[in-house]
């Protein structure tokens, strides 16, 4: 297999094996989101499969926060990082690929993300913001608004055992046959949408984007950051997918109950603080 040389950023973080950690989704990889109070925010479990995490988290308009990974692996992984469809070193649509621009954490590392990367030394930090102010809305790309994800890819592991000169490998052309004789037929397309419908879906589109978290471009800080060399694997070994969301509309989706507790009935015994009122008609004398 031919070797893919990679070079990616990576972000410098000291690690004490000694950290609490808690309120981390994933398995591969633990990922919360914590804001600069030091809050973390709450989640709540959307789906679950092999390879897949989905959750909620409710967010608090005007919060700064950083995306906080830890690696479980016992070797390097890559992360490709996105908010809002956006891969924050690049400031690119992301989609999720490993040729992409990512961060390298060292076995059983972890790293704080908190910003769009500017330079190799300054980010502006994330805020929870409307999602028309945010920063994937200034490109006009609401395609993934309110939506973190984190694809961890494992480094490559090679070992490659010695071969005669003269072997060589006799289905090399028939794993060439059958790749072009897949590509046949892929493209057929879906009939395209009619007017009318594209403009129902781009107003759909809007009202959502009004009601809809995103994150802003914020304050400039410093983080120092260098290049490494890096080849990932071809698939991801878990994509971690957080849909931050305001309360309200995590309680009109039926994420969070909000219904008001009902009241409980009048009891005497519990209710009553127990001073003698006057008796009924009494007048002074």
């Amino acid at each position: 297999m031919k070797t893919i040389s990679i070079v990616m950023l990576a972000l410098a973080i000291a690690v004490c094996a000694a950290t609490v950690w808690a309120g981390g989704v994933g398995s591969a990889v633990d990922v919360r989101i914590v804001t600069d109070d030091g809050r973390t925010l709450p989640t709540y479990p959307a789906k679950t499969r092999p390879g897949v995490q989905k959750v909620h988290a409710e967010a608090v308009k005007g919060d700064h926060y950083r995306i906080e990974v830890r690696n479980r692996l016992n070797r390097r992984v890559g992360l490709v990082i996105a908010v809002d469809g956006r891969n924050i070193i690049s400031g690119a649509k992301s989609w999720l690929k490993n040729s992409e621009r990512m961060y390298i954490l060292e076995p059983y590392g972890s790293g704080q993300f908190s910003g769009w990367r500017t330079s190799q030394d300054r980010v502006n930090r994330f805020f929870f913001t409307d999602a028309p102010d945010s920063y994937a809305a200034a490109f006009g790309d609401g395609s993934a608004m309110g939506v973190i994800v984190v694809a961890t890819y494992a480094e490559v592991q090679r070992y490659i055992p010695p071969m005669p000169l003269s072997q060589t490998d006799p289905g090399y052309g028939r794993s060439h046959e059958s790749k072009a004789a897949g590509a046949v037929g892929k493209s057929e397309r879906a009939p395209a949408a009619t007017p009318g419908e594209q403009m129902k879906k781009r107003a759909d589109r809007s009202e959502q984007m009004l009601e809809s978290a995103g994150t802003g471009y914020g304050r400039e800080e410093y983080s120092p950051s260098q290049i490494v060399a890096f080849e990932p694997e071809k698939r991801a070994t878990e994509t971690v997918y957080l849909k931050y969301e305001w309360r309200s509309t995590l309680c009109r989706l039926g994420v969070v109950n909000c219904a008001k507790p009902p009241g409980r009935p009048y009891n005497r015994f519990w209710n009553d603080y127990g001073y003698a009122p006057p008796p009924p008609m009494h007048v002074l004398p």
